[in-house]
This record gives structure tokens, sequence and C-alpha cells, in this order.
């Protein structure tokens, strides 16, 4: 019994509920989920008393950026954030890094760059750009997740968008493979109508922003997803899902079963456009972060189970990048640094619409799992998972500081948030890679 590991509170969160229990840990997994007090002689006991435990949470929308970009992040700082931020798994995203994992040969310098430097177990989706059908088969027997693509620019010259002409086969390909096909769902055509009516309008004022991406280019891009989708009976996904106004379709979706999911992210379901201060470039992020009314339909749409889960869009770059002395939203990068954070802002905003841990690990564990193919061993305290646990206080109240932050730069809109729920501790299959300060910075495996 040694080799036995015992991780008990007053609230574990299961698949059944909240409720006392004895996890029962060996070689990685758990093994039982007993009595509180069932803690067999000689077992190594961790009492956590009354803080809650909760699965690793799993972030399967994260830019680590390494190779070609680790200046932006890189596997060894974003891991290390994530393990602070009660994160056991991230799913890495296909693009900003160079070479972008489009080909299997990227994708096999991909894992090389991360062997060794990982905190948490991280897997990868393979992107779908034009010329590549070719490679899609032979990414899935190398292990990726599943593949994104972008129906508008990128924002980087080698991770190329696509229509429906490269789309419409790459679907039936991944149909066949069973892979999903997660898709950043806006399209040019509104974006370029909104652009001439931007025109010389002041690039400060974070309005012109929110002007220039409007809701019609998620709209135009869901519908055609939505067809693509029922056309070909892919497993779709829309990431970082913003538009309120597109949440019928989703929903009309689900009631006819297709194959189509969505997740929305941290910031939209924190912040409003109405309170975001002209020249705050860190807030800046495609699509846009929306306004009041907009947030509350995301909460509501999340609550109904329209939208299925939550993941951090974690979208880090050069502090130069932001363009923050100029304030200027026009030439700033779009996308917001929050991996370490998401946790805690979720369940800040969740707990003051009277939502619980249950929906917390059910939007940001287990759903993310499921997306990922990793249901079974990630996003559960059951047995026979990897014994990824997340130790959270989640009365507690935390201030963020740039020291607090362990992203390669600290760099975000959360700086001065006062947010409640502070992470204690995370485990990743049994040992604690997180603990206050300490971390292990080297456990982490690829998926």
């Amino acid at each position: 019994m040694n080799d036995l590991r015992v991780v008990r509170s007053r609230r574990v969160v299961t698949p059944d509920g909240v409720a006392p229990a004895a996890i029962h840990i060996a070689g990685g997994t758990i093994v039982a989920v007993a009595r509180w007090d069932d803690v067999p002689a000689g077992a190594h006991l961790d009492d956590v008393g009354e803080l809650a435990v909760l699965p690793g949470v799993v972030d399967t929308h994260v830019h680590l950026n390494e190779p070609g970009r680790t200046e932006w992040e890189g596997f060894a700082t974003a891991t290390r954030a994530a393990a602070a931020g009660g994160i056991t798994t991230l799913v890495d995203m296909p693009l900003n890094s160079i070479p972008p994992t489009t080909t299997r040969e990227a994708l096999a310098a991909k894992r090389g760059a991360a062997r060794g430097q990982c905190a948490v177990d991280v897997g990868f989706w393979g992107g779908v750009v034009p010329g590549n059908t070719g490679e899609l088969a032979g990414m899935v027997v190398d292990g990726v997740r599943g593949f994104k693509c972008f129906l508008i620019d990128s924002g980087v010259a080698e991770f190329g968008w696509v229509g429906e002409r490269e789309l419409r086969p790459a679907m039936g390909i991944l149909a066949g493979l069973g892979a999903p096909l997660l898709v950043h769902a806006e399209v040019a055509g509104p974006i370029d109508s909104a652009a001439a009516a931007v025109a010389g309008a002041d690039p400060r004022r974070y309005a012109t922003y929110l002007a220039s991406r409007p809701p019609a280019a998620e709209e135009l891009a869901i519908a055609l997803v939505t067809r693509l989708c029922r056309d070909t009976a892919a497993r779709t996904h829309i990431v970082h899902h913003s538009a309120a106004s597109a949440l019928p379709q989703l929903r009309a979706a689900r009631a006819e079963g297709l194959p189509l999911s969505a997740e929305t992210c941290p910031h939209y379901l924190r912040f409003t456009a109405e309170t975001i201060p002209d020249g705050a470039t860190a807030f800046k992020c495609a699509p846009p972060i929306r306004d009041h009314a907009n947030r509350e339909a995301l909460w509501q749409a999340l609550a109904e189970g329209v939208l299925e889960l939550v993941a951090s869009d974690h979208s880090p770059c050069t502090p130069a990048l932001k363009a923050m002395e100029a304030g200027d939203f026009v030439a700033a990068w779009g996308g917001i640094a929050g991996l370490q954070l998401a946790l805690p802002v979720v369940w800040t905003e969740a707990s003051r619409r009277g939502h619980t841990l249950v929906e917390i690990v059910r939007w940001m564990c287990a759903a993310p799992a499921r997306l990922a193919g990793l249901a079974g061993t990630k996003g559960a305290i059951a047995a026979g998972a990897d014994a990824d646990l997340c130790v959270f206080a989640d009365q507690e109240t935390v201030t963020v500081t740039p020291a607090l932050v362990r992203h390669r730069h600290a760099v975000t809109p959360y700086t001065g948030a006062v947010l409640t729920g502070r992470v204690h501790a995370t485990y990743l299959r049994g040992h604690r890679v997180f603990d206050g300060q300490d971390v292990d910075g080297g456990r982490g495996r690829l998926i």
C-alpha cells in the first residue's frame, strides 16, 4: 500500500455531484473514489479539508507558439502557467508557431520542441489550409486530436484561410477519419464592408475596433459551416464564439441533431464593450468582446448547453506587438493572454449568476475532454481516469498583479482584477505539479 496516495476532501466534484470522498491513486491513475474515511493503512494521505477538489481543467484552445515564435510564449512558460491555474491538459493550436502544424513533418518538429519542457500534458491540433488535404490522414496517425481552420485571414501569412471550395473536401476526409474540425467562424465579406465605415476613425477608441468586426461576420460563417456539417457529417466545432445574434443558428443545429458544437471564452463571459477603456489594447481579440446584453446571452446559452464548453483562447504576443504605448487597436495584435486565470475568471462570473462547481467541471473539464477525444482519461474524477486534480479554494479572492502571472509576458486585461477562487494545488497523474509557488516542470507528457 506504500505506493497508494489518497487525496481527500469534504467537497469532491465527481460526475455524481459534490460530496465527501477519498480519491485513491496508484500508478498515476484513480483506482477508486471511496468514502471520505476510507484511507488504507500505509497510504500517503493529502487531506485538503473543505477545499474543493475538481478534475484538472482541460483547455483545448491554447496558442503555445513554439517553435518559431517562442518570444511570444513557449511550452515551458505556458505549461507552468497552466499548472498554476489548475489546468492539467492543454491542446495546442496549429498556428503562430513556425512552421505551423499543417504537415506530418511540422507536427514532428512541434513535438520535438515540446519534449521535456512541459509541466502538464499537451496534445496538438493540426491545421486545414489550402493544399494540405493529403496530409490530414497521416497527421491523425501521428496523433493530432483534430484540425483547426480559418474562414478569414488568420493574421499570420504561413497559415492560410479556406473557403467552401477547400473546406468541403477536407470535411469529407475528416468525417471518414473521425477527427473534429475546429472553425474560426468569421468571414471576410461583412468585415471588408465595415472597413469603409470605420476608415479615418480614431484607432485608439475601442468602438472603432468593435465596429470593424460586425456580428454578421460570425452569422454568415456559422451558416456556411452548418450547411457543410449537414452535407458531410463531419464533427464540427465553433471556437471562441462571440456574437449572440448567431446563437439561434447554433440552437437550430443542436435541435436538428447535427454534430456541431461551440465554445466561448472567459473574456467574453467577463468583459463588456462598454467598460473597455480607449487605448487598452490588451482587450483586443477576434471576434471582439461585445456589449453587456451580448455577454448575458452567452451566459444563457452556456447554461442551456447551446455553448458546450469554455476554453481560454490564450493567444499571447510580445508587449510591442500589442501597441500598448500608442493604444492603437487597429495596429495591435489581436489575442488575449489569460491561460492561468481562466478558472477563477469563469468561477467569479459563474458564481455571481448562481452557477455551481458541477457546471464549471462540465464546461471546463468534461466537455473539452470529449472534444479532444480524451473522455475516460481526462476531465472527470472517476475510477480509471488519470489522477489529474485541482484543489480549489472557491471562496478565496486573489488580485491579479504582474508578479502573479506566469505566462512569458504579464500583458493581460485581467491586471488589477479581484477574482474569486484560488488554486492551492494541481496534481498531474497523482504528482503535485503546483503547490503554491512550487512547480514541477518536467512531468507533462505529449498526448
